[in-house]
């Protein structure tokens, strides 16, 4: 039976999500709260480059815009390391031929904007703001943010997929028993960029994710299509190299001399995007329930995470991927589905959280540390020999489909493994022998038994 679905938010999880929908058979309408971004233009300066991994490609493959994407994003296939002696270390990501795709957000959502309209019959509503919800007759309140009007709609079903803020989250943060949390971190970010050059080419590696660590703090890049780099700066809010110190044009200058040398010679902008972007702020939101009657959240809206692990976006897709495997199997019997929904992605968005979290320590800090490198090396190499009981932590997030929560147990108990091995007397120039195998053999051996 047909049904008429109103989402809340038509940012990419929204806008996956209507195409899902609508390929189903069903209404499908979409109102957001920013303007058109094809006819008003995408606003920048406070996004981080999206970094497309299985999980996100999952969800695209199903609705067929494998190709549409693959034209406007760049394969990285590992880190490029800068150090501040001005040294490079490339760590591969994974296996011969695997990578994580760079995107530009705008256009990545204009695409699937497109797709939702001309491929599946979705309509979109522009600069309309979600305020208030009915739960009881299934109505949202809407008002226009231009003319101020307001209007009322009626749906079957109602999507929160509004992000982080999500307006739909805030209602139902007034239902009995509704669990919520947001945790702000003590850093914050910066959008910056690296300009291509007059020919259009990347004036570094653009099949890299770079990072300058600089042990609590960092600067990443990642390619665009045009030849430029989205460039993030991280750091603390308050305290040493913090942006509380960074009021002057002269203290910019001076700290990006001091600490990121290599790359302020392809900055040259950097006065100026640094005072003329906002210095944005990074938060991890948890809630249960994400189910109310016939109101569902999604994306961000249920699960807000930090973008380290590059999963926010892939995490959302993955939720769209889910429901609709889950409504297949349950007939579309949609009370069941949002149960089944709700109580399969909660553990995972919980551990995908965390795991975020830490990479931050890992990409600004030990990822420049040799002994660092050498674990991954152990890691892969081990994962390598032993591929049906042994995978990388960066693997199982990023390359395949396995439960965040049981990637993050698994991993755990294989790091008493690499413990153990980095332990061993002249690891680095051991590491390669077959001892090292023989260890995981026996771990292997005994953690089957």
């Amino acid at each position: 039976m047909t049904k008429h679905f109103v989402i809340i938010g038509g940012g990419l999880v929204g806008s996956v999500l209507a195409c899902f929908l609508a390929k189903r058979g069903h209404q499908v309408s979409v109102y957001e709260r920013r303007a058109d971004m094809r006819k008003a233009g995408y606003i920048g300066g406070r996004s981080i480059n999206l970094a497309l991994s299985n999980r996100g490609w999952a969800a695209l493959d199903k609705i067929g815009m494998r190709e549409k994407i693959e034209k406007i994003s760049l394969p990285m296939s590992g880190r490029m390391v800068h150090n501040i002696d001005g040294t490079t270390a490339y760590i591969p990501y994974g296996k011969e031929g695997q990578a994580i795709y760079s995107v530009s957000r705008g256009d990545l959502n204009i695409e699937l904007i497109n797709e939702a309209e001309r491929s599946a019959g979705v309509k979109f509503f522009f600069d309309e703001q979600c305020t208030h919800i009915d739960f009881d007759r299934n109505t949202v309140q809407l008002t226009n943010t231009v003319t101020q009007k307001v209007s009322t709609v009626t749906a079957d079903h109602i999507f929160g997929a509004d992000g982080a803020f999500s307006a739909v989250r805030y209602e139902m943060q007034k239902t009995p028993q509704f669990d919520f949390s947001q945790t702000y971190e003590s850093y914050g970010y910066k959008e910056l960029t690296i300009p291509a050059g007059p020919d259009g080419s990347w004036s570094i590696e653009n099949n890299a994710l770079h990072i300058w660590p600089r042990k609590s703090f960092m600067m990443i890049a990642l390619p665009n299509i045009d030849g430029s780099f989205t460039c993030t700066l991280f750091t603390s809010h308050k305290g040493e190299n913090s942006f509380d110190k960074l009021q002057t044009e002269q203290e910019v200058e001076d700290f990006f001399k001091t600490n990121f040398p290599t790359a302020l010679k392809h900055i040259p902008n950097l006065k100026k995007d640094f005072f003329q972007n906002p210095t944005g702020a990074l938060v991890t939101m948890r809630c249960f329930p994400w189910v109310y009657k016939n109101t569902v959240l999604i994306g961000d809206a249920a699960h807000a995470v930090v973008p380290f692990y590059g999963q926010g976006m892939n995490c959302g897709f993955e939720d769209v991927r889910i429901l609709d495997e889950i409504l297949e199997t349950a007939n579309e019997n949609w009370e069941e589905a949002f149960d089944q929904y709700q109580h399969s992605r909660k553990p995972n968005a919980d551990a995908i959280a965390d795991l975020a979290l830490y990479n931050y320590i890992e990409m600004r800090d030990l990822s420049a540390q040799p002994e660092f490198q050498l674990r991954l090396k152990i890691e892969k190499k081990i994962a390598a020999h032993f591929p049906k009981h042994f995978s990388t932590l960066y693997s199982m997030v990023t390359f395949d489909q396995v439960p965040y929560a049981e990637a993050r147990k698994k991993a755990a108990e294989q790091s008493v493994l690499l413990d153990e091995i980095m332990r061993l007397d002249q690891i680095a120039d051991r590491w390669e022998s077959q001892l090292v195998i023989d260890m995981a053999d026996s771990w292997i051996k005994s953690f089957k038994a």
